[in-house]
């Protein structure tokens, strides 16, 4: 039985040009910025983001912590959505790594943080026993699929000039926000100071990550790079495939989303089965079950034994992911499988 891969866009496998282009690679020593490949693979992240510079990192978690290491101070503090992946899922990096304390905030509408969210938290007075505020993190796309409209990132933009309080954006799916809204990447990177993006995740490429912003940013969080023990040395293999993933996968996004969308009309028709059609904007679906008997685990379960996979089911429901591992076959075997579940 064929195995359908529904856990995550990051279970991408690289592709025959991405091989070929790891094998063929020009290398050097990045370490010491000889490496050729990763050269043209950040100013080519540079250019897209419409930052000044841009860095090559292991992973969507190094780009953030390296960001946040750079914008603060231990004692500092960050804002973030209670929701988000440098909360979830980043196994208290930024306590462990900088010393910064995160303050979390339950975005009001559900989804993302908005200005009046921020405002009363932000603390940049004198205040001897109050953290200062030192970052306000945002994200888009977010971990549930969904985006942060450009307008609303604006208005956080001008909260923190006002404040003076820089912005990092998690973008580890910026191109899927960027596609959802109709915008370029820029656009969404212009209302931020620096951005981070992942290779690995929908643009299917096995490795890496681009930490974007101000040349005399990105000097500096190349010295925490090395702090961190990211520097790698003939790295361009790596890089290599990157480029790809930035031309041929971003090309191929809007199939990950109509897919999406397919499966998720397709759930939304089982009896039993609650899908948010308005949620469904990327390439993310969440499904809630109203099936007396029946829980998540359970139908889980079930989908692993029909060759579904999908991973346990989260605090928003059971997810679902397209991604270039996922065809119009595997989107029909999905529904069918959860109509099989739900109706047995």
């Amino acid at each position: 039985m064929k195995a359908r891969e529904f856990r995550s866009d990051t279970m991408t496998r690289p592709t025959a040009a991405m091989r070929r282009a790891m094998a063929e690679a020009e290398v050097g020593d990045d370490v010491c910025g000889e490496d050729p490949t990763v050269n043209r693979l950040e100013a080519t992240a540079a250019g897209i983001t419409g930052k000044e510079a841009a860095l090559f990192v292991p992973s969507g978690v190094f780009g953030n912590q390296c960001a946040i290491g750079v914008h603060c101070q231990p004692g500092n503090e960050a804002i973030v959505s209670e929701k988000a992946h440098v909360v979830e899922h980043e196994a208290g990096s930024a306590g462990a790594l900088s010393g910064v304390q995160i303050r979390t905030v339950m975005p009001g509408n559900g989804h993302y943080l908005t200005a009046a969210d921020i405002l009363p938290r932000i603390r940049v007075g004198d205040d001897i026993h109050e953290p200062k505020t030192a970052l306000i993190l945002l994200e888009n796309a977010l971990s549930d699929g969904t985006v942060m409209p450009l307008e609303a990132m604006r208005e956080v933009e001008a909260l923190a000039r006002a404040r003076g309080v820089p912005v990092h954006l998690d973008g580890a799916r910026l191109f899927n926000a960027a596609l959802a809204l109709g915008v370029e990447p820029a656009d969404l990177a212009a209302a931020c100071d620096t951005v981070s993006f992942c290779l690995s995740k929908g643009l299917g490429a096995p490795a890496g990550s681009l930490l974007c912003g101000p040349r005399a940013f990105i000097d500096r969080a190349r010295r925490r790079r090395k702090v961190m023990g990211g520097g790698m040395r003939q790295v361009g293999v790596l890089a290599a495939p990157g480029l790809i993933a930035l031309t041929e996968g971003r090309a191929r996004l809007a199939q990950d989303h109509v897919r999406a969308r397919l499966l998720a009309e397709g759930l939304s028709a089982v009896p039993g089965v609650r899908v948010d059609l308005r949620d469904v904007v990327t390439n993310m679906v969440y499904i809630r079950l109203d099936l007396p008997g029946r829980t998540e685990p359970g139908c889980v379960a079930f989908l692993e034994a029909h060759g579904i996979r999908v991973y346990p089911p989260l605090p928003d429901g059971i997810r679902f992911v397209t991604s270039l591992e996922v065809d119009d076959d595997d989107v029909a075997a999905a529904i069918e499988a959860v109509r099989a579940f739900a109706l047995g």
